[in-house]
């Protein structure tokens, strides 16, 4: 992936107003730690804040087994941590953040802390779910012993993410339908299809809001290997234990 030189890094919108810093595509050449996982990890690049909102939108349509507020938010991957701060502002019961990289984990926290801080400041502000990040290998994190949403942006690719599951099934083992995935750019799909542990409740594209994909495709154009077309392919998953079967979207 190369980047045109001497072109400034364009700012999305969201960092803008929130003067946060979860800008830019950075290739997974780039993400290097020293880590067994690097082989397998992919760009970061932030979660449009639209596609987003609307696929916790199309999971709430799915019947979840609690109210949104009993679910605590888990990003996997979170990099500079757009996502939590997103997730934030809807009333989850609270939102973390998992990141293996340091420096993007440093990045990331110092959103986290500036959010805090100026939310705290503005009497007008509106509420947001408590949130934190962790600097973690997402393969040793424990989730919390609450309802959950595992949201991922494809933070890694096919071998990582079957390990990621299999941790999920053993610490859900006893409690079917607890978790829930939210997978943007849906390119391991397969990996939970054929998986009996996880259904299928909704796959298709989501598209961004005009703002979104404006400053998507000046992100983009910084680069010559990707384009924009506007959406994302996502899905949503429910871990339902071995042996239990549901009808896919």
């Amino acid at each position: 992936m190369a980047k045109r030189k001497n072109a400034p890094e364009p700012i999305h919108p969201f960092d803008a107003i929130h003067g946060v810093e979860t800008s830019g595509l950075i290739p997974a050449g780039d993400l290097v730690t020293g880590h067994s996982s690097d082989k397998h990890v992919t760009a970061y690049y932030g979660v449009a804040p639209s596609i987003l909102r609307s696929l916790v939108d199309l999971w709430l349509d799915t019947a979840p087994a609690h109210p949104i507020e009993r679910y605590s938010f888990i990003d996997i991957g979170a990099g500079k941590g757009r996502a939590i701060l997103v997730a934030s502002e809807l009333p989850f019961r609270q939102v973390i953040g998992i990141e293996l990289n340091p420096s993007m984990a440093d990045i990331a926290q110092r959103n986290v802390d500036h959010w805090i801080a100026t939310h705290a400041a503005d009497p007008t502000a509106s509420p947001h779910a408590p949130v934190r990040l962790v600097e973690q290998d997402a393969l040793e994190f424990d989730f919390p012993r609450t309802p959950c949403i595992a949201f991922m942006f494809h933070p890694f690719e096919a071998p990582l993410m079957k390990k990621l599951l299999a941790r999920i099934e053993s610490q859900f083992a006893h409690r079917p339908g607890e978790l829930d995935i939210l997978y943007v750019n849906a390119e391991c799909a397969s990996v939970f299809d054929r998986n009996p542990a996880f259904t299928r409740l909704w796959f298709g594209k989501v598209a961004m809001s005009a703002e979104d994909h404006a400053a998507d495709l000046e992100a983009i154009a910084q680069q010559r290997d990707y384009g924009s077309t506007g959406d994302e392919e996502c899905a949503i998953y429910r871990y339902v234990g071995r042996g239990t079967t549901a009808k896919a979207a």
